[in-house]
C-alpha cells in the first residue's frame, strides 16, 4: 500500500523536486553577491557597539533590481506554498477515488480502510513537510542578510517586523506546521464532501481565512505581551508620529529606543494621572502640521503604554505556533480515520 501511494504520489513530488531544484539554482548563483553587500556594509560589527541606523539604512537601500524581487517573491511563494499543498495535493487525495469508485475495490480487498488511509497520509503529510521545509530553508538561507539588517533599517519598504505579518510565516519552522495542518484540512474537506472541485476550493477557502485570521487575532496573544511605560518626549517623538487610535481616537505613538525588532502590538496614551488621552481634544492638533502637533503634546507630560511581544520570543512563539497547527492536523487526521471507518461502503 505504501509502494501504491508513493506511485500515486510522484507526479507531485517531481513538480516539487523541479520546483525546489529551480529555486535553488537562482538563490545560490545570487547568495554570494548578497553576502558579500552585507559584508562590506559594517551592520555585523555596529550591532555590538554602535548604531546601526546609517548602515542599516544605506544597505537596504542599495537592494534593487533583482534582490528586492527575489526577497519578496519568496515570502508571497512561500505564503503559498501550504495553500497549494492543501489544494492541489490533499483534497484530491481521496475524492479520485470515491468519484470513480475505486475506494471499494481497496476496501473489499486484505487492505484494511485504516492502512489504505494511513498509507496516503502518511506519504503525502511526510512530503508536504519535506517540501515546505525545503522551501523554508533555502529562503531564510538567502535572506538572512536582509532579515538581519532590517530591523535597524528606515525608511525602506524592506523593512519588517519579523515577528509580525511577513516574516513570521516564512522564517524558521512554522511552515512545516502550517504545510502538515494545510494537508490534512485537504484530506479532510475530500473525506466530507468527496467531490473534487468543491473540496479544494473549500481548501483554500478555508486555508486563507486562517492564515489571514491568526496573526490578527491569535499570535499577538499566544504567549501574554509585554508592557513598557514610555514619555512622550520630544526625543522619542518621530515627525509623523500621529496614527488612527481605537474608535476614531488619534494617538501619539512614540519611538523607543531599544525596541529594535520588537512587534508592538497596541499603544496608548496616558496623561498624568493615568487617564486615556486622545490627541483629538488638543487644538493644537487641529487642522495644524503634524509637526505643530507634536511639539505641543510634548510638552503635556504625557506617556504611552505600548504592549509588544519581544524579538526575543521569537522562537518561543514559533514553537507555539508550530505545536498547534501539528496538533490540529493530527485532530483532523483522527477525524478523517473516524470517518472512513465508520462509512458505508457505496458511492
Amino acid at each position: 500500500m505504501i509502494r501504491l501511494s508513493l506511485l500515486q504520489f510522484r507526479g507531485q513530488a517531481t513538480t516539487a523536486a523541479v520546483a525546489l531544484a529551480v529555486i535553488a539554482v537562482i538563490l545560490a548563483a545570487t547568495s554570494p553577491r548578497l553576502s558579500g553587500m552585507y559584508d562590506s556594509s559594517g551592520i555585523a560589527a555596529c550591532q555590538a557597539h554602535g548604531n546601526c541606523l546609517p548602515l542599516a539604512t544605506s544597505f537596504v537601500t542599495k537592494l534593487s533590481g533583482p534582490y528586492t524581487v527575489l526577497y519578496f517573491t519568496g515570502i508571497g511563494f512561500l505564503l503559498l506554498v501550504p495553500a497549494i499543498i492543501g489544494t492541489f495535493w490533499a483534497a484530491p487525495l481521496l475524492t479520485r477515488d470515491f468519484e470513480a469508485g475505486t475506494f471499494q475495490l481497496a476496501w473489499t480487498q486484505s487492505v484494511t480502510r485504516t492502512r489504505w488511509l494511513a498509507a496516503k497520509l502518511g506519504v503525502g503529510t511526510l512530503a508536504a513537510i519535506a517540501t515546505a521545509g525545503l522551501f523554508s530553508l533555502l529562503l531564510t538561507w538567502w535572506s538572512s542578510p536582509i532579515d538581519t539588517a532590517s530591523p535597524f533599517a528606515k525608511g525602506n519598504s524592506i523593512t519588517f517586523i519579523r515577528l509580525g505579518f511577513v516574516l513570521f510565516p516564512t522564517r524558521g519552522i512554522a511552515p512545516l506546521g502550517y504545510a502538515a495542518f494545510a494537508f490534512a484540512l485537504g484530506v479532510t474537506a475530500g473525506v466530507l464532501i468527496r467531490h473534487t472541485v468543491p473540496a479544494m476550493a473549500a481548501t483554500l477557502a478555508t486555508f486563507l481565512i486562517i492564515q489571514i485570521a491568526w496573526p490578527i487575532w491569535v499570535r499577538p496573544h499566544l504567549i501574554p505581551p509585554a508592557r513598557k511605560l514610555v514619555s512622550l518626549a520630544a526625543a522619542n517623538i518621530p515627525d509623523s508620529g500621529l496614527a488612527a487610535g481605537p474608535g476614531g481616537s488619534t494617538i501619539l505613538v512614540p519611538n523607543p529606543p531599544g525596541m529594535t525588532g520588537d512587534w508592538i502590538i497596541s499603544t496608548q496614551n496616558i496623561d498624568p494621572a493615568g487617564r486615556p488621552f486622545n490627541v483629538n481634544s488638543v487644538s493644537a492638533c487641529q487642522g495644524n502640521t503634524p509637526q505643530a502637533c507634536t511639539n505641543t503634546l510634548s510638552t503635556l507630560h504625557l506617556r504611552a503604554v505600548i504592549a509588544y511581544q519581544p524579538a526575543s520570543r521569537f522562537w518561543v512563539l514559533q514553537w507555539y505556533e508550530t505545536g498547534i497547527f501539528l496538533a490540529a492536523a493530527v485532530l483532523l487526521a483522527a477525524f478523517c480515520f473516524w470517518s472512513i471507518r465508520s462509512r458505508r461502503l457505496s458511492r
